[in-house]
């Protein structure tokens, strides 16, 4: 039970800092510099359920592998939400077409990365909690 604790709070932080950093681009204009429309309010509406996916996604920490390379398990497994906003959330709920291409051709490329900060924070917290 301690683990799954863990694991779910290790993935709500990085959600947490995954949100922040998708923000702070849109608010600096750096997805839109770079063609993406990806430039959300910081809400409560927008926060709660990204935290709490996050924290869903983090468990997928307790699977039984590179326990010992966490940054390497997180770089990895940050491409399972990654594909799953790329090929259900944009396609099929907000219909921004497949891999969010009706965001911006780059828009792949800023999900990989904004779900890899994701990724790594999770790592650097549950390293941070053992």
């Amino acid at each position: 039970m301690k683990k799954i604790l863990i694991f779910f709070a290790a993935g709500c932080l990085g959600a947490l800092a995954n949100s922040l950093m998708v923000w702070l681009f849109g608010a600096l204009g750096i997805t839109s510099a770079l063609g993406v429309s990806i430039a959300p309010a910081l809400s409560a509406e927008w926060l709660y359920p990204r935290i709490v996916w996050g924290g869903i996604w983090g468990l997928f920490f307790l699977l039984p592998f590179l326990s010992s390379k966490l940054l390497l398990k997180g770089a990895i497994l940050s491409l399972l939400p990654s594909a799953f906003q790329l090929f259900v959330v944009f396609p099929m709920m907000t219909g921004n077409g497949v891999a969010g291409f009706g965001l911006g051709m780059l828009t792949p490329i800023f999900v990989l990365f904004f779900n890899w900060v994701w990724g790594v924070v999770v790592a650097l917290a549950i390293k941070s909690a053992r």
